[in-house]
């Protein structure tokens, strides 16, 4: 007797993606905006916009330089590698940026045959006037070059700074030194008045109220957040997910490799999903055969519609250990690449039991995390 053969359709890992089908999470109403040097996004009540530029020229430079050396404590000498005109900025407003057909309703006003969104844009200047209204944001957030480098130290390094002196100093210091007055104890003067790490525990600023030299953000605004409540958390599941990303961007603020002894770079990613908004700003400093060192900023805000207000999350969190400590850790010991990854060395650092208390001996002031909360709206 035959038997009839039920074949079984093969399950995959990773199935065949067929665009007719929905995707599993709702994709919020999204608007993308480009330009050569910078890209925006408006949804839900957010409107962020990149910036990304080469690095900054001369001119740029001089300006940004006289921006720094504002005040009585004089600038510092720039990065090597300066991207002046990158910033990352996020702004909220009630309701939105994303302001639905008014242009078009216009049209049909003046031209009731002519929908055409290529049509000429007759707008009166009340009207241009209350659409300027109608985009301009009411909390704003920024991630820019000239306020990350104002909260690196000048003058001369105090307690909590965390200077760092490079490996071979004492070396130098011995081998110029001795009982023979031939050999006479250099004179020490300050020859870098500030923190040639160029480290910085920078975290971004609000410019709705400071002036622009001002690296701190509102009083009264950032909240220390309740470990017991879930709303000030960063939830770690959510940013796993593969969910779609509607917009990525990746914007370096400065880079130095510390006269050839080490480098120092800070990094600002962000990327926004159907649910999210989340920020990572990255400071890694690799000083050769003395410390790593890591200041990250995370930045979440849930695009859910919440009648109590907007909620975002900060947290700050500062590593650092001893340079063999983290080659110890190397997955093959003849091969150093890892120990210029700020991913592998984020990890490394993360996993160490001293790096958020001892560090590397340095006394930094960054060490340790701190979570923060505020409500905007509502």
């Amino acid at each position: 007797m035959n038997v009839p053969i039920t074949t079984v359709p093969r399950l995959s890992a990773t199935p065949n993606f067929d665009p007719l089908l929905k995707p599993a999470i709702h994709l919020p109403k999204h608007k993308l905006l480009e330009s050569p040097n910078s890209r925006t996004i408006l949804v839900g009540n957010w409107r962020i916009t990149s910036s990304t530029n080469p690095i900054s020229n001369a001119p740029q430079c001089d300006q940004l330089q006289s921006e720094l050396g504002t005040g009585n404590d004089g600038g510092i000498p720039l990065p090597e590698m300066t991207f002046g005109s990158n910033s990352l900025k996020i702004e909220w407003r009630s309701g939105g940026f994303i302001i639905p057909d008014k242009r078009q309703k216009r049209k049909l006003k003046h031209n009731p045959n002519e929908a055409d969104t290529q049509q000429p844009d007759y707008a009166s200047e009340s009207e241009a006037e209350e659409e300027k209204e109608d985009t301009k944001p009411q909390w704003t957030y920024e991630f820019d070059t000239l306020h990350a480098l104002l909260n690196v130290k000048k003058g001369e390094l105090e307690p909590g700074d965390g200077g760092v002196k490079v490996g071979y100093a004492e070396e130098w210091l011995k081998s110029r030194t001795g009982p023979s007055p031939l050999l006479p104890m250099p004179k020490t003067v300050p020859t870098k008045p500030y923190d040639w790490t160029y480290t910085t525990t920078y975290c971004g600023h609000s410019p709705s109220h400071p002036s622009s030299t001002t690296i701190t953000s509102p009083p009264n605004q950032w909240t220390t957040a309740d470990s017991g409540d879930t709303k000030h958390q960063i939830p770690l599941a959510e940013l796993t997910r593969p969910d779609p990303i509607l917009f990525y961007a990746e914007i370096p603020l400065f880079e130095d490799e510390l006269h050839d002894n080490g480098s120092s770079a800070l990094l600002v990613r962000i990327r926004v999903m159907p649910t999210c908004i989340f920020i990572l700003s990255r400071f890694t400093l690799r000083v050769d055969g003395v410390l790593f060192r890591t200041y990250d900023t995370r930045l979440y805000s849930s695009l859910e519609d919440n009648p109590e207000g907007t909620v975002i999350v900060r947290e700050t969190t500062g590593w650092e250990a001893p340079y063999d400590t983290v080659k110890n850790r190397l997955p093959k010991r003849d091969d150093l690449t890892p120990l210029t990854d700020p991913l592998f060395i984020a990890k490394i650092l993360s996993e160490l039991p001293q790096s958020q208390t001892t560090g590397a001996g340095t006394g930094w002031r960054g060490l340790g995390k701190k979570c923060e909360w505020m409500r905007i709206g509502g």
